[in-house]
């Protein structure tokens, strides 16, 4: 694992991403999908944090509010120092260089009217002072870094593979020097064959260039291979939130448990996890449940569990879990005391 600082590059504060619901022919306010309702973490420089979950737990929408592609509900989003979702429009354009995205479907981010240089260049002729041949010589020293024959330059989207199409769009990316990148799900429309290659470059671009990563992915056998940590996401919040080898070598908590458990293991000789089959659906992000999110589907609920919202602590050393099998309440201190898992867990 990369040594870290103490310093977080990006601190995110109980952020939430409301979608307000209108019904009736007033259209009139009834409600509000709770995409993201109170996430918390942190990452440092030259550190890639893996965001997991399965589809529709809110990993894109955090990614976009991050980055203020989104207008966060509330929470704050700390970026080198500055708070993203409270700066005015022309503060918010200055600091756009610093923090990027790598969109999950290459051919629907590019512009199919321009050429390869016309789609790298355009961030610097929007926030840059260079001159055309500056331009153009960023452009081909970028098209070297992420593996593009220079000769593609004046080429169309539409010319290229999706492995390709993915890499300019990374290209395009890193035109401004950017020290945080999300990558929202950057292999999920590629082929297998080409997944490796992805996120390879993305590895050796981040130890060439020290950048940071927050990495959203559903395909949990590459985020063991890229992530430093790992955040598990449920239904709109953090469930767990662990070293990467610590989690995958003893999750936590249980979605995160079964979650693992259809992780295919490689190596016939380590002991193939027991599959975890989990009953019922996912609860609507309109209409979640009263306590825990995960309370509906999890097999090892209390009572407590369908009245009480856990709150993400810290129960091992770098390890937040989200769960009332190993946190309560220490009294008027606020904090958290630590303790083994209960045996309790009968529906």
């Amino acid at each position: 694992m990369r040594d870290l600082v103490k310093e977080p590059l990006v601190q995110v504060e109980d952020l939430k991403m409301h979608f307000p619901i209108y019904s009736g022919v007033l259209r009139r306010h009834t409600g509000d999908v709770k995409a993201v309702d109170g996430v918390s973490f942190s990452i440092q420089p030259g550190e890639t944090l893996g965001l997991v979950g399965e589809s529709g737990c809110g990993k894109s929408t955090v990614g976009r509010a991050l980055l203020r592609l989104y207008e966060p509900t509330a929470g704050r989003v700390i970026i080198e120092g500055e708070d993203i979702a409270t700066l005015d429009a022309e503060t918010l354009r200055k600091k756009r260089p610093s923090m990027q995205m790598v969109f999950q479907d290459p051919q629907a981010s590019l512009n199919p009217r321009m050429t390869l240089s016309a789609i790298i260049s355009e961030p610097m002729v929007e926030h840059s002072t260079m001159s055309a041949d500056e331009r153009q010589a960023r452009v081909f020293e970028l098209m070297d870094a992420v593996g593009l024959n220079r000769r593609f330059a004046n080429r169309y989207p539409h010319e290229f593979s999706g492995g390709q199409r993915q890499r300019i769009g990374i290209a395009r990316a890193l035109a401004l020097n950017p020290k945080f990148i999300v990558c929202d799900e950057p292999i999920a429309a590629l082929d297998v064959s080409i997944q490796a290659q992805v996120v390879n470059l993305l590895e050796d671009l981040q130890d060439k260039l020290g950048l940071t990563y927050l990495f959203i992915s559903h395909d949990l056998s590459m985020v063991r291979h890229i992530a430093d940590r790992v955040a598990v996401m449920y239904l709109g919040r953090i469930a767990e939130l662990s070293p990467r080898d610590a989690l995958y070598a003893q999750p936590l908590h249980p979605y995160a448990e079964a979650l693992l458990s259809a992780v295919n293991e490689p190596d016939p000789n380590r002991a193939r996890r027991e599959r975890i089959i989990l009953t019922g659906d996912v609860p609507s992000p309109a209409n979640p449940p009263k306590g825990c999110t995960f309370c509906t589907r999890c097999p090892k609920v209390m009572d407590i569990c369908r009245q009480d919202r856990p709150e993400l602590a810290e129960v091992q050393p770098g390890r937040f879990v989200a769960c009332h099998l190993y946190t309560k309440a220490a009294g008027s201190t606020g904090a958290s005391e630590v303790y083994e898992p209960t045996q309790q867990g009968a529906n």
